[in-house]
């Protein structure tokens, strides 16, 4: 289903949330919205890969890596786990990795920037609880719909 961010909010905007434009998009597929997964971690990317590894069809990975641009929270091989599992796109509010490798996978990524360094393993974070960054709440079963021109959030599914 093909949607544009502006006509979403030109349509709902009265009931809508729109992200600070602080992301770059990686990945072929600019365009992707879904139900909201959050995960809140620092510098360890061990649950984004668990999770990544559940069915992820009509839903988006939100992750809150604190903002760091120190070390990588996805690279192509979670790329590719997240299309193997059917996730719509991932919005890391941190770094990637592999980017020219993920911009040849038909996914949507959003992420801060890039870094080759990867993260550290300790298997630490939290899942499915309410996120801020960017200027917006990221709540778990909302919807996000993203697109090259930004991110926005709606509490209900507009498509």
């Amino acid at each position: 289903m093909t949607f544009t961010t502006s006509d979403l909010w030109d349509i709902h905007g009265d009931t809508l949330a729109c992200a600070a434009p602080v992301f770059n998009n990686y990945g072929m597929a600019q365009c992707f919205h879904g139900q909201i997964v959050t995960l809140k971690l620092f510098e360890d990317n061990s649950l984004v890969r668990e999770l990544l590894k559940t069915n992820g069809q009509g839903k988006v990975l939100i992750v809150d890596g604190g903002g760091s641009t120190r070390c990588a929270l996805v690279g192509d091989q979670l790329a590719q786990l997240a299309l193997d599992n059917h996730w719509s796109g991932l919005i890391i509010y941190g770094s990637i990795r592999d980017s020219t490798q993920i911009s040849q996978m038909p996914i949507g990524i959003k992420a801060l920037n890039t870094c080759p360094v990867k993260s550290i393993k300790r298997n630490e974070g939290q899942v499915d609880i309410s996120l801020n960054f960017a200027g917006v709440n990221f709540i778990p079963g909302q919807y996000v719909y993203s697109d090259a021109d930004g991110i926005i959030v709606s509490e209900s599914s507009l498509l």
